[in-house]
């Protein structure tokens, strides 16, 4: 049974979302729990969704913010030469095709740099409006960046529904009062709104008031 929404503006989350780039993160991030001799799975169920050193504070909270920071930018460099394997999310291309003259923003733990060689890579157009690791204080799961993305749209948080895949966006977007669509595999555990495997499950409609009506799965 499909679920109907309607929303004023969207929001949407990058990795995982509009750009499957798991392989990379995988690769990248399981070097680094290596490294710190950590558990990868434990290291890979923390850090969908959040900025690198957000996720480094909670694995290792007793490690000075410094070098979690150091760590972040070298982690960040790493990834953004490493677009192998990087590809749209099924439907990404279509979805953002049918968004076009709607609000909407790029909410993303990525920074400029990242987003834009992996929006890139995946064949994606960049939205207009783009909030990203530089532009935010706190990480997801803190709801800040969903806040700035409607701000700068000019939108009623209320009047926003989010795309997210993971439990550190979800929650986000939750606490920003929004609707939330969890997209792929990890979204459904996280409690969104309703759940889609991915972008080909969403029809985009805009209405005569400009609205934009989503049917969804």
């Amino acid at each position: 049974m499909a679920t109907v929404l309607t929303a004023r503006a969207l929001l949407l989350d990058m990795d995982g979302t509009l750009v499957n780039s798991d392989a990379v993160v995988e690769r990248i991030w399981r070097r680094w729990a290596a490294a710190q001799g950590l558990d990868g799975d434990e290291v890979m169920s923390v850090v969908h969704g959040r900025q690198g050193h957000a996720s480094m504070a909670l694995l290792l909270p007793e490690r000075p913010v410094e070098e979690n920071l150091a760590d972040n930018a070298r982690m960040l460099a790493a990834e953004t030469a490493d677009m192998d394997g990087v590809i749209e999310v099924p439907g990404a291309t279509a979805f953002l095709a049918a968004l076009t003259g709607t609000p909407h923003a790029l909410v993303t733990s990525a920074d400029v740099a990242l987003s834009t060689a992996r929006m890139a890579a995946a064949g994606l157009p960049l939205p207009e409006v783009r909030v990203t690791a530089e532009s935010v204080g706190a990480s997801k799961p803190d709801p800040e960046g969903f806040l700035k993305g409607a701000a700068e749209l000019g939108i009623d948080p209320a009047d926003c529904v989010v795309f997210e895949d993971s439990g550190a966006g979800i929650t986000a977007g939750r606490a920003a009062g929004m609707r939330v669509v969890g997209v792929g595999p990890r979204a459904a555990q996280h409690g969104p709104d309703v759940t889609v495997r991915d972008l080909t499950e969403v029809a985009v409609a805009v209405l005569a008031d400009g609205r934009v009506r989503l049917t969804v799965g």
